[in-house]
């Protein structure tokens, strides 16, 4: 109250007020609705003031304000901003925001695929198209004041991640950087190297959410806390967070009463699903199907939902299920204005694609407030229904993962089926990071008190588990940066090859790995400090007990190598003897629990041998495993361990064909003839030969000197080779950390070079000069640049018509989800089918040298093998051929064919522009393949 306070405290307040208004900060305030948080003003702040930022906070508290206030300074001092994300949706999103704020005519668009007003002077773009810029020297980098990088922890993406690091590290020094991530546990780190490489950047840090999460588990018809209720929900609080006691004995019980294996009905094992109807009759809880979860979601109050569910088909299944269920969250009002808006979206989708595109079981669902939201949806679609989740008139979706990937689509819950999903090569569980992203959806900031987070009760669940996972709130950042050819080209041309050197050895890759290295070079320190000591503890007043310590360990080296190769030897003897034994054969076995006397059954002889009396019996791949009865009634199948010496039969006996091993009183009676007939045998003691290291001329030769050298006579000599053994081990360990610290310094430079020596090879570098090939590669960004690059210098492109050339450059962009090596893709015949043929064979000599060369594509450096999965699908679009043909035998959803299309156009505009003006055809047929392909469904679908 201003009424408490003195003359002097008014008048400083109001001059504290005064300042506060002359600030940006002030006008871009009143924009809002809300007032700003403390962590977004702090960030502000630190922008004006001239500082970069990096801000890391939860999903969904805010933090894109940031960069808005980025973008409100540009605008205001008169300078450029780009706003980068990481995918085309988000960016289209986020034009959509800032037009609506500023006004089409200061706002512009650059997605690869759609290029709005680019020389506004806020432009919003994909990381990729600022990279290109960037080494392109493009004119529109004039006047460029701030870049803001949203979701910047996109960098630790193994595939494209290096475009996030060549950005920071390219931009000149005169743009202010703004980064904004999700919370991650290095931000102190990460905020360092950008310290290092951008200059002075303020970390800010908020791991609050504004809306606070609850965490549940729905098992059966209850819905239980994860977390006691007196301790926090969602943020980091100080108290320890202890798991629900009634879940964990719940849990518990449940697992008790876990299916016994054993049941059977009428000798015979109860199917599955018999079981499961049995188990969840007697069983108090059960994973609830996807209906009964939104049913019980709506009658809580919890909608709007997102339910992640790690399999597109499970997103369209789970949109079925709720239909046949019955399942209806929109009265009739909603209905009709859900139709009129998808009526409006859809109505430049030509009709005859409307029933290929499974457009009216779509609109069905979305009428009833249901929907399914992945990559293989058309664009489009996705974007409908995104707009109806946000206006409400959707209020269940079953989506991908790709959702949690910044698109503003928050929700009042999130649901979670499973906390196990593929990642492309196995089934792997949850990481922190990823739960805390997918959770973060739940909580709409200014409409819900409270987001949710549902994890469905799954058999075999651990509660602590799960706890873990969602008290963990953050996850470390890790650089996925590996030099690549065009980023090798472009760096020679900019700054030669030394400076190039110096960039990429400031790459947060690097930085990590040196910090890395910090403290196992501290160890290296001490571990010196230790062996200085150790070295005057064996200091002999009488020699040098260095070279003593030498000489007796390499006498002791050798006499193992000479044991290890007597056991060796006795061991073959062993296992030779043992296949000779023979059915009948009585023989003693040396040691082991069956020690004694046995009588061989069957002599267990590795695969594919006899013993030269025409008995293998069951084979065995790790030698001879014979089965025995022992003079105490046991049948047993022995091992070679069993044998450490030579085995001889001592006595034979018959074995009745009568025997039955698993019959007692068969048993009994043997061995009882066993004994009679060999009881009284006493087995032959094996006699040790004589040591080999007895006549060994090197071990004498050891010897003579130890005794000739002058410590040999010291009183102190074990004291001193004490010492000397213990400096010998910390010798040992010091150079493998040395070895260690190797490996990680320098490591980008090194695969640099390598990457350099291979393109000089190839003649696209001479020196620091990029030749007529290596310019041409630095217009060729993707995965396979370089094949791409040697294509065109070889003219396998040459002469093909437009559809031909978009099948062949498929195979530069096209992964298949899952590899299928069983079945040959269908190809186009002719010359392109020859072109195809000839890439791969260019491909397999690239493969070749870079083995050579020593590029490992394992650590993501190197050139994939191209595939052609989906050259048949785009010839057949780029030909002419209708939608609904081109599906049904591409086997493909339609948002897969709509991006992949999008891709093959986007190489194709690089190789228009790369491609020899003289004397070639392939830049005129790209130019035809891009208009081929950029037809019908791939064209109006406004988002890639």
């Amino acid at each position: 109250m201003t009424e408490d306070l003195s003359p002097a405290e008014r008048y400083q307040a109001s001059r504290t007020r005064a300042a506060e208004l002359a600030t940006a900060l002030a006008p871009f305030r009143e924009m809002y609705e809300f007032d700003l948080d403390p962590y977004q003003i702090e960030a502000c702040e630190a922008l004006e003031a001239g500082k970069g930022v990096l801000v890391a906070a939860p999903t969904g508290s805010g933090k894109t304000i940031v960069g808005e206030f980025a973008v409100h300074l540009a605008l205001e001092q008169g300078r450029k901003c780009f706003y980068t994300t990481p995918i085309k949706a988000l960016s289209n999103q986020k034009f959509a925001d800032l037009v609506k704020r500023y006004g089409p005519d200061k706002v512009g668009l650059l997605t690869g695929d759609n290029s709005v007003n680019g020389d506004a002077p806020v432009v919003v773009m994909t990381t990729e198209v600022l990279r290109n810029m960037l080494y392109a020297g493009s004119q529109a980098l004039r006047g460029l004041g701030y870049v803001v990088m949203d979701e910047v922890h996109y960098l630790s993406d193994r595939f494209r991640g290096a475009v996030w690091e060549e950005v920071i590290i390219h931009l000149p020094d005169s743009v202010t950087l703004v980064s904004l991530s999700a919370t991650v546990s290095n931000a102190e780190e990460f905020g360092d190297w950008l310290d290092t490489v951008r200059g002075d950047t303020q970390v800010i840090v908020s791991e609050h959410r504004p809306v606070p999460l609850w965490q549940h588990v729905l098992a059966g018809r209850r819905m239980y806390d994860l977390f006691e209720e007196e301790t926090d929900h969602g943020g980091r609080g100080a108290g320890r967070r202890e798991v629900n006691p009634d879940l964990v004995r719940l849990v518990r019980m449940e697992n008790q009463r876990a299916y016994n294996p054993r049941e059977r009905r009428r000798g015979k094992m109860i199917r599955e699903a018999d079981r499961e109807r049995e188990r969840r009759q007697r069983s108090r809880i059960w994973t609830p199907a996807r209906p009964e979860v939104i049913d019980r979601l709506d009658a809580e109050g919890l909608l709007p939902a997102i339910t992640f569910i790690f399999s597109r088909a499970g997103c369209e299944a789970a949109v079925q299920q709720c239909l046949h269920a019955g399942l209806r969250l929109n009265d009739e009002g909603k209905r009709r204005l859900v139709r009129e808006i998808v009526e409006e979206r859809s109505s430049s989708i030509p009709g005859e694609d409307l029933h290929v595109l499974g457009y009216y079981e779509w609109l069905e669902g979305l009428e009833r407030g249901i929907a399914a939201h992945h990559a293989g949806m058309l664009p489009t679609f996705k974007e409908v229904v995104e707009e109806l989740f946000v206006r409400g008139l959707v209020k269940a979706v079953f989506a991908t993962e790709t959702l949690a990937l910044g698109i503003n689509m928050p929700a009042r819950s999130v649901v979670l089926e499973k906390l196990v999903k593929w990642n492309g090569e196995q089934h792997a569980d949850v990481t922190p990071g990823e739960y805390t992203q997918l959770t973060g959806r739940a909580g709409r900031r200014g409409i819900d008190v409270e987001g949710h987070a549902v994890v469905l009760w799954q058999r075999g669940m651990d509660p602590g588990a799960l706890a873990g996972l969602a008290g963990t709130r953050t996850y470390p950042l890790r650089s996925s940066f590996r030099p690549s050819y065009n980023m090798a080209v472009n760096l020679v041309q900019q700054f030669g090859r030394h400076r190039s050197r110096e960039l990429l050895e400031t790459s947060f890759a690097q930085f990590q790995a040196d910090r890395s290295v910090v403290g196992i070079s501290r160890q290296v320190q001490r571990n010196e400090e230790g062996l200085e000591g150790y070295r005057e503890g064996m200091t002999c007043h009488l020699g040098d007990f260095e070279e003593y310590a030498r000489l007796r360990r390499e006498l002791k080296d050798r006499e193992t190598e000479l044991a290890k190769q007597g056991a060796s030897q006795r061991r073959a003897a062993a296992a030779a003897s043992l296949e000779k034994l023979k059915p009948g054969d009585v023989i003693h076995v040396p040691t082991g629990k069956y020690a004694g006397l046995a009588l061989v059954l069957d002599p267990g002889l590795p695969a594919g041998r006899t013993n030269g009396h025409g008995h293998r019996g069951l084979e065995y791949h790790d030698g001879p495993r014979p089965l025995v009865l022992t003079a105490e009634r046991q049948v047993k199948r022995l091992a070679p361990i069993d044998f450490p010496v030579p085995v001889e039969a001592v006595e034979r006996m018959r074995v009745p064909k009568s025997f039955n091993p698993r019959s007692p009183q068969s048993r009994r009676d043997l061995a009882s003839a066993l004994r009679t007939k060999a009881g009284h045998i006493v087995p032959e003691r094996h006699r040790k030969g004589r040591s080999a290291a007895a006549d060994d001329r090197e071990i004498a030769h050891y010897r003579a000197e130890l005794r000739a050298h002058p410590c040999h006579g010291c009183d102190e000599r074990e004291d001193h080779a004490r010492w000397a053994e213990r400096y010998h081990r910390l010798q040992r360990d010091t150079r493998q950390l040395e070895r260690r610290i190797e490996g990680r310094t320098n490591t980008i430079a090194r695969t640099f070079d390598r990457i350099v020596a291979l393109l000089t090879e190839l003649d696209y570098l001479r020196g620091n000069e990029v030749t007529e090939h290596g310019r041409r590669l630095a217009r060729l960004y993707g995965e396979l640049d370089l094949l791409a690059s040697e294509c065109l210098r070889a003219g396998v492109w040459e002469g093909l018509n437009p559809a031909e050339l978009a099948a062949c450059v498929s195979a530069l962009v096209y992964e298949a989800r899952q590899a299928d090596d069983a079945v040959a893709p269908k190809l186009p015949s002719g010359p392109a089918k020859t072109a195809m043929g000839e890439m791969v064979r260019i491909w397999g000599r690239l493969d070749a040298l870079e083995e050579e060369f020593k590029i490992n594509q394992a650590e993501g450096v190197g050139q994939r093998e191209p595939d052609l999965g989906f050259a048949w699908a785009v010839y057949m679009w780029a030909s002419g051929r209708t939608l609904d043909e081109v599906l049904r035998e591409a086997e493909m959803p339609a948002g897969d064919f709509v991006r992949w299309c999008k891709q093959v156009i986007d190489v194709l505009g690089q190789i228009a522009a790369a491609a020899p003006r003289d004397g070639s055809s392939v830049a005129r047929s790209a130019r035809k393949a891009v208009e081929a392909v950029l037809r019908g469904v791939v064209a109006y679908s406004s988002v890639g």
